[in-house]
């Protein structure tokens, strides 16, 4: 796609300007700490950023290649004027110092398997509903797909989209993968790695939208979400997706060497 990395003075410009205002001082500092890192540690590039509403709800379908896509995500949507609220694993709220970045900066606890799963929903609901950014990742997880392409997305991003009827921007991410490995907790900092992120407008699902909330509709709904993600993603590439998305429950991913700097926890959303 010929995305050129940001030069030296946009990126001063940008951390002049960032978004700041309703992050909340614990969100606010881990940005202000990690900023530095994803604007000069790397050679970030991107495109799309008009599709971002300016006011409004709407959710971000992002695909998952590195623990580390909220950093780089995070700084694509501030940077056009908006704050993303995260669903996250329910877990991380009993971690010190996480639990106030995210119970403090508006983000929405994920409780999987349990009595408590519905919350993320109305959650994420609720959020939109004030006219928030919600960022989702569909997959659940970083892809295990061996190829990096999007696998297939739990259905919870459709339903959310149907009830609330807002706008679901479509955005890729290519290359934090070679910052952070997945299963690695060590990044790689030199020599810098290139990062792209690309939105695309919003997902056309008027062909759902009033009609019956099925797990059929809330599945197709889901894979045009995907498919605009993953067509994204192949033009970062510059190659062709695969046509059926890799799924782990037919296909189990190869199991991997262990990395030689220990493991580190992935990212769960809601699913169905």
């Amino acid at each position: 796609m010929g995305i050129r990395p940001l030069t030296v003075w946009r990126k001063l410009a940008l951390t002049a300007t960032r978004k700041w205002g309703d992050s909340g001082f614990w969100f606010g500092l881990a940005i202000a700490l990690i900023w530095p890192f994803a604007m000069f540690g790397t050679r970030i590039g991107w495109r799309g950023g008009e599709h971002l509403p300016r006011s409004g709800g709407a959710l971000l379908a992002m695909n998952h290649v590195s623990s580390a896509d909220p950093i780089f995500d995070t700084a694509f949507t501030i940077s056009h004027g908006r704050m993303p609220r995260y669903l996250a694993k329910a877990a991380l709220w009993n971690v010190p110092v996480v639990r106030s970045v995210l119970g403090k900066g508006g983000h929405i606890a994920v409780y999987r398997e349990t009595a408590r799963a519905g919350d993320a929903y109305r959650g994420a609901v609720a959020a939109l509903e004030r006219g928030e950014i919600v960022a989702f990742y569909p997959e659940a997880t970083y892809t295990r797909d061996p190829d990096g392409w999007p696998m297939r997305a739990k259905n919870g991003i459709g339903r959310i989209a149907l009830v609330t009827g807002a706008p679901v921007i479509p955005v890729a991410n290519w290359g934090s993968q070679d910052v952070l490995p997945p299963g690695s907790g060590r990044p790689r900092l030199l020599p810098r790695r290139r990062v792209t992120i690309v939105a695309g407008p919003p997902v056309d699902l008027s062909a759902w939208l009033g009609g019956p909330r099925t797990r059929t509709a809330l599945d197709a709904v889901t894979t045009a979400i995907m498919n605009d993600v993953t067509a994204l993603l192949g033009g970062i590439r510059g190659e062709k997706p695969p046509a059926i998305p890799y799924d782990p429950a037919v296909r189990p991913a190869p199991v991997p060497p262990p990395p030689a700097d220990g493991p580190s926890a992935s990212r769960e959303q809601l699913s169905s």
